[in-house]
């Protein structure tokens, strides 16, 4: 089969359209809802969001308010379900398994990963068992998608990384032989990083037989990932790749981490003579879905809102033409132009040692470029205003003990950043500004 047949192959006519959520056919013939629950941001009593590694608050999950998310889903048709041992807190795969049991087997596909970042879950009885808890804590006999997790990171040593967590331990062998039993349906891998581990992985095809790979895909990293960081590879290039080989994508960060959920003046000037009604979110669903490759949008939805909304965008996936996507492209550019840090806020990064709020410093830089509000250009008669109105947004975003001033520069933080953000030194851009705005108020 070639290329072109082979992706027609995936894509499904919309179910009982407009109501019924867009389909792809995956590898072994199961239909796969268009857009996928992404497992890392559950609700919490507070309000916030509980994430990766240090969690947006320290309160407990909502767990009602996501049973409601979870069926919700799936009476919607959303059935693709994605989780990993080290999200909220650890607390992603319990929470899911539990919500899913309520519904009939049929009904959901769920995706997990080897998550064994930690080289105390390098060796092979150490990661066994972490995949082993994954089938327990998921309430299930067989995980239909299992992932090597963020292949590439790294840096220099990304390649030997990438053999110390999969290769020298045996344990792709081993997950290839429980795919063979039939405990694990689709094995693939998510990327982060290095280009060549991209391509060795890929190389590796003719053995291993992916039956998926998860990459970053939206429409500014489409063309766009190089200029934001060198080191980010293009997702048109990941995308290529996979495609040279027929395999499926599922697509993760759609929305840029939340950064393309609102769009800046320059940005939403592109799109709202060609569409004054879609929203940020509707504009980078419809672009993510539209590629023929692609198997599932996975997005971390927290409020049921979100849902909704995406939800919608795919019931069924209008998918774009040339003009729109001639838009996007010239949107793209205009989101580069500003002076954002390209962070996705994964929480990768942290804890930090020192305290610091990493992910909330530059998600209040972020903001305030998106909405318009940076007090950049003192010759602006509104700057006072804008000066002022920043400080107090960023005081009480970020406790005085979590701010950038705290930063001692020790770096730690920086090689587990996906995107490859210069961590120091982006918080030593916003702990100069913050400390230029005050001066200024005390001239």
């Amino acid at each position: 089969m070639n290329r072109r047949a082979f992706f027609a192959s995936l894509v499904n006519p919309p179910v009982s359209a407009p109501a019924g959520i867009t389909t792809r056919r995956g590898g072994h013939g199961e239909q796969v809802s268009l857009l996928g629950f992404g497992a890392m941001r559950y609700p919490t009593i507070d309000g916030s969001h509980a994430n990766t590694n240090r969690g947006g608050s320290n309160a407990p999950i909502a767990l009602p308010q996501v049973q409601r998310q979870i069926d919700y889903c799936i009476e919607h048709g959303v059935n693709y379900f994605d989780t990993s041992p080290v999200y909220c807190r650890g607390e992603s795969e319990k929470v899911l398994g539990d919500c899913l049991a309520k519904h009939p087997r049929d009904k959901w596909l769920v995706a997990t990963k080897l998550s064994n970042f930690n080289a105390k879950f390098h060796p092979f009885e150490a990661a066994k068992g972490m995949y082993e808890e994954s089938f327990r804590l998921l309430r299930t006999d067989h995980i239909d998608f299992y992932l090597l997790h963020s292949i590439g990171g790294g840096g220099k040593d990304a390649m030997k990384l990438f053999n110390a967590r999969f290769i020298d331990n045996g344990m792709l062998d081993f997950l290839m032989k429980e795919r063979e039993a039939g405990r694990i349906r689709n094995l693939g891998f998510s990327f982060h990083g290095s280009e060549a581990v991209f391509r060795h992985a890929l190389e590796m095809h003719d053995r291993v037989h992916w039956d998926f790979v998860q990459i970053q895909l939206n429409f500014v990293d489409w063309h766009h990932a190089k200029e934001v960081n060198p080191r980010n590879v293009n997702a048109e290039t990941l995308y290529n790749l996979c495609a040279e080989r027929n395999i499926p994508v599922v697509v993760m960060e759609p929305l840029l981490g939340g950064r393309l959920a609102k769009f800046n003046y320059n940005v939403q000037r592109k799109l709202t003579p060609i569409d004054a009604a879609a929203t940020p979110a509707n504009w980078s669903f419809r672009f993510a879905g539209s590629p023929p490759g692609v198997l599932t949008v996975l997005s971390g939805m927290t409020y049921l809102e979100h849902i909704e909304e995406n939800v919608k965008t795919y019931s069924p996936l209008k998918p774009l033409d040339d003009k729109e996507k001639l838009a996007l492209e010239r949107a793209a550019r205009a989101f580069l132009s500003d002076d954002s840090i390209p962070c996705t806020g994964c929480d990768y990064c942290m804890p930090c040692p020192y305290g610091l709020d990493i992910p909330g410093l530059f998600a209040c830089w972020n903001t305030a470029l998106t909405e318009d509000r940076m007090p950049d250009d003192p010759s602006d008669p509104d700057y006072a205003e804008r000066r002022r109105r920043f400080l107090i947004d960023y005081e009480r975003a970020i406790p005085k003990l979590r701010r950038a001033e705290r930063c001692t520069g020790c770096g730690r933080c920086a090689p587990h950043c996906p995107q490859s953000i210069d961590i120091p030194a982006m918080i030593r851009k916003v702990d100069a500004f913050v400390e230029k705005l005050r001066r200024n108020g005390r001239a």
